[in-house]
């Protein structure tokens, strides 16, 4: 019985301990298991459209891979490289990009190294200010640091940072999309920071577009982009004081040069206004005039005073009169395609004999789309959000926003302010918000809509709002936009500092 008893004792002990094994191998089995699906996932996801949910305890992308890569990113949406150099691009580049992305870079070079971005090819939804979709540059420092964003269809120039880490985003909307953006970034000394062959290089290391090179704007700190400028737009443009005169375009009739800025200034007599006729007329068409146009400014410089037209394609621009004794005429072409480019005459006229304000056509919009008061440019707003403001005219094409007509305006207004967005996880099911809801809104409708439909004057031009107006919209509502993860989109500070109704608007 006890030797019984016993063998009883060291059975049961035995299945106990082959029990436990197996339960222990199991375990193992789907801890091994749920680490190659954690694995597969990584390699292919998009990382999460969730903000909030993205970054972990110690300020990385949760799912993105910590180690080195040894391969191309192309095919990635995200994650951290350490590589000395690589590439990475916006899903299914050069396809379109999906909606609703969000993708998130981290970029890792070994200090003292710095990191040095080269977009290649752009193509993003949306204009600047970028309100849509864009991909933004943040230098990881101990000050806080300028966030850097891109969108449109021009590549940005060569960006040399001052740090060894960058944050690079990608965020597309659910609406209209692109093909995006692939671009490649080196591990550089502070001595090795360049520029494109065809970029210009200054304030220690920014790098600068051709075509803003000698523009009669300063993009550098140390205005070394309009240094020695007299020789690149020789016999283009200039100062004309006579009662009449002639302008026209380097070479023409034939082929104006690629990247051309010219300015003519005319001046007359007090009493006298400016009549401007064009006489030929053949600039790169295109459907919003950004690449190659002519503009008119009601004043001595570009910089100030109303904007009476922007031009180009074929058709012959309408016969422009100035408010007052000066008048500026701007040539830009870049370094795209050229044509013979314009010839045209003035004429300075006695203050009674001008007939009309000044005039400007739309030659690319049917006119009979919106009734505009006889003689000016201007036509009243038809957007239901826009009416009721301190002014009921606009014009268009908006040359700020490169925005056709109203019912684009319409159509990107619609998108903006009726926005998709998805809670925090275990907080509130996805929903739609519209900006509308806001506390703020009042003062948001202010400053949106005097961005897409600007104010008109029946006299002629047409102003932005006021850089007050976005302060205080700024103000007003970041922290609300924060709460629903959208940044502020405008830079207010590229808005006229004024409170001139002559310069700026108050919608």
């Amino acid at each position: 019985m006890r030797l019984r008893g016993s063998w009883s004792s060291w059975g049961a002990l035995a299945v106990s301990a082959a029990a436990v094994l197996l339960v222990a191998a199991l375990v193992l089995a789907l801890v091994l298991i749920f680490t190659q699906l954690k694995g597969q996932s990584v390699d292919g996801e998009v990382v999460s459209t969730n903000p909030l949910d993205l970054l972990t305890g110690d300020g990385l992308p949760r799912g993105l891979p910590t180690t080195p890569t040894n391969h191309s990113q192309r095919d990635r949406c995200g994650g951290v490289l350490t590589d000395s150099e690589g590439s990475f691009s916006s899903p299914n580049h050069p396809g379109s990009y999906p909606p609703d992305s969000l993708c998130v870079w981290v970029i890792r070079a070994r200090p003292p190294s710095l990191v040095q971005i080269h977009v290649s090819s752009l193509t993003i939804e949306g204009p600047s200010p970028c309100l849509f979709d864009w991909l933004e540059l943040q230098e990881e420092m101990e000050q806080p640091s300028v966030v850097t964003r891109f969108c449109g269809n021009v590549a940005p120039p060569t960006v040399n940072t001052n740090s060894s880490t960058v944050w690079v985003t990608f965020r597309s909307d659910g609406s209209i999309g692109g093909r995006g953006f692939t671009a490649q970034y080196h591990a550089i000394t502070p001595e090795q920071k360049s520029c494109s062959r065809e970029e210009f290089m200054c304030d220690h290391g920014r790098c600068v577009l051709p075509v803003s090179v000698c523009d009669g704007q300063p993009h550098c700190h140390d205005l070394s982009d309009e240094a020695n400028c007299s020789h690149k737009h020789k016999e283009c443009g200039g100062q004309k004081t006579g009662p009449y005169g002639y302008l026209a375009t380097p070479n023409h009739p034939k082929p104006y040069p690629h990247q051309q800025l010219c300015t003519w200034r005319i001046s007359v007599e007090e009493s006298h206004v400016i009549r401007l006729s064009f006489l030929n007329f053949s600039l790169e068409t295109q459907d919003v005039c950004e690449f190659d146009y002519v503009e008119v400014h009601d004043s001595a410089d570009s910089g100030t005073g109303r904007v009476l037209g922007r031009y180009c394609g074929t058709s012959l621009p309408p016969e422009l009169t100035s408010s007052g004794p000066q008048i500026t005429v701007v040539f830009v072409a870049d370094e795209g395609v050229a044509d013979s480019g314009f010839n045209a005459s003035y004429q300075a006229i006695s203050r009674s004999e001008s007939e009309s304000p000044p005039i400007h056509r739309r030659p690319f919009l049917d006119p009979s789309l919106h009734a505009s008061p006889p003689g000016s440019s201007c036509e009243p707003i038809e957007v239901e959000m826009c009416q009721g403001l301190s002014y009921n005219l606009t014009s268009f094409p908006n040359i700020w926003l490169s925005i056709a007509d109203q019912r684009e305006a319409a159509t990107l207004l619609r998108q903006y302010m009726v926005r998709p967005h998805t809670w925090p996880v275990n907080t509130q099911p996805h929903r739609t918000i519209v900006l509308t809801e806001l506390a703020c809104f009042q003062p948001l409708r202010r400053l949106v809509c005097g961005m897409f439909m600007p104010h008109c004057s029946p006299q002629g031009g047409v102003l932005q709002p006021c850089r007050s107006v976005c302060s205080w919209a700024e103000q007003q509502c970041s922290q609300a936009l924060d709460v629903f993860t959208f940044s502020w989109p405008f830079n207010c500070h590229l808005l006229p500092d004024s409170q001139d109704p002559m310069e700026c608007s108050s919608p």
